[in-house]
C-alpha cells in the first residue's frame, strides 16, 4: 500500500513539473491571442486614418493607426487587449474622434500588420516607448492621454510613469498579471512568470491624473484588481466603478461614455 501511495505520489509530481514546463515555455501562447494580417492589408475605416510603421531599437517594424478628428485636441495613446488586431480594435476609434481626440492604436509584435513576434516584457515596454516618441514628435506632451484595456494597462501605466502624458486611463486593469496568477492558477508557482506587468508598481510612479474604469462583473479580471490598485492612487485619482459591465465592451458602456467627456477635459 504504501508503495503504491509513494509511486502515486511520484507521477502526481512528475505531471505537476510537466504542466509547470509547459506553462513556462509556451507562456507566450496562453498570454496573447493575436490576429495577423498581411502587409498589404487595407483598412476599411470609415474614420480618416493614416499608417504609422515605426523601426524599434531592434530593427523591428511596429504598425499603428491613426485616426484622426475633425478638430484635434490631442491624442489618445489607445493599447488595446490581448486578442484580435488594429482592425478589430478600430471600433473604438469613432468614441474619441467625435470628442475632438485623434486616437492611435498600435499592434504589438505579431500583431496586425507589426513584424516580429513577442518574447519578453521589457521588449513590449521598448516597442511601446518607440511609438510614444513619435507621438511627442507630432503632439505637445500634455496633449497625450495613455489608455489602456485588459492586458494592455500594464504596459499603458509603465508608459505613463516614465513619461509625462496628460493623464492615464486603465480599462478593466489587473493589479499584476502575478496577481491575476495568484488569483486564477493559485497553485502554479509565480516566479514561472515572464511577464509580470506590475500595475501596481507603476500607477504609484504616475504624476498625472489616474482613472481607473472596472465592471463589477467583470468575469476575466476580477473587480477587486482595481479596489486594491486603488490603495496605489493619489489623492484624487479616481476609480470609476461601472455597475453590471463584464469585461468586454466597456467602451460602449453607457456610464462610461457619460463620464469620458469630463474625463478628458
Amino acid at each position: 500500500m504504501k508503495k503504491f501511495l509513494f509511486n502515486t505520489l511520484k507521477v502526481i509530481c512528475v505531471i505537476y513539473i510537466l504542466i509547470c514546463g509547459l506553462l513556462y515555455f509556451f507562456q507566450e501562447k496562453m498570454i496573447f491571442f493575436p490576429e495577423q494580417l498581411d502587409k498589404k492589408f487595407k483598412f476599411s475605416f470609415a474614420e480618416k486614418y493614416e499608417e504609422l510603421n515605426l523601426k524599434t531599437q531592434d530593427g523591428t517594424v511596429i504598425n499603428s493607426v491613426l485616426f484622426k478628428a475633425d478638430s484635434s485636441k490631442g491624442v489618445i495613446f489607445y493599447l488595446h487587449g490581448n486578442g484580435g488586431s488594429a482592425r478589430t480594435w478600430g471600433k473604438v476609434a469613432k468614441t474619441y474622434t467625435s470628442l475632438g481626440y485623434d486616437i492611435v492604436i498600435t499592434d504589438y509584435r505579431g500583431y496586425g500588420k507589426s513584424e516580429g513576434a513577442i518574447s519578453g516584457q521589457e521588449q513590449i515596454y521598448s516597442d511601446l516607448q518607440t511609438v510614444y516618441d513619435e507621438l511627442k514628435k507630432r503632439y505637445r506632451e500634455d496633449k497625450i492621454v495613455v489608455l489602456g484595456y485588459s492586458i494592455g494597462t500594464g504596459p499603458a501605466a509603465w508608459v505613463a510613469s516614465i513619461n509625462h502624458p496628460r493623464k492615464l486611463i486603465l480599462q478593466g486593469p489587473y493589479y499584476s498579471l502575478t496577481d491575476m496568477m495568484q488569483h486564477t492558477y493559485p497553485i502554479v508557482p509565480t516566479f514561472l512568470l515572464e511577464y509580470k506587468f506590475s500595475t501596481c508598481q507603476y500607477v504609484a510612479q504616475c504624476k498625472m491624473p489616474v482613472v481607473l474604469f472596472h465592471g463589477n462583473r467583470d468575469e476575466v479580471i476580477y473587480y477587486n484588481s482595481s479596489v486594491k490598485l486603488r490603495e496605489k492612487l493619489k489623492p484624487g485619482d479616481t476609480l470609476i466603478t461601472l455597475n453590471g459591465q463584464g469585461h468586454n465592451g466597456i467602451t460602449d458602456n453607457g456610464q462610461y461614455l457619460s463620464v469620458l467627456p469630463g474625463v478628458l477635459r
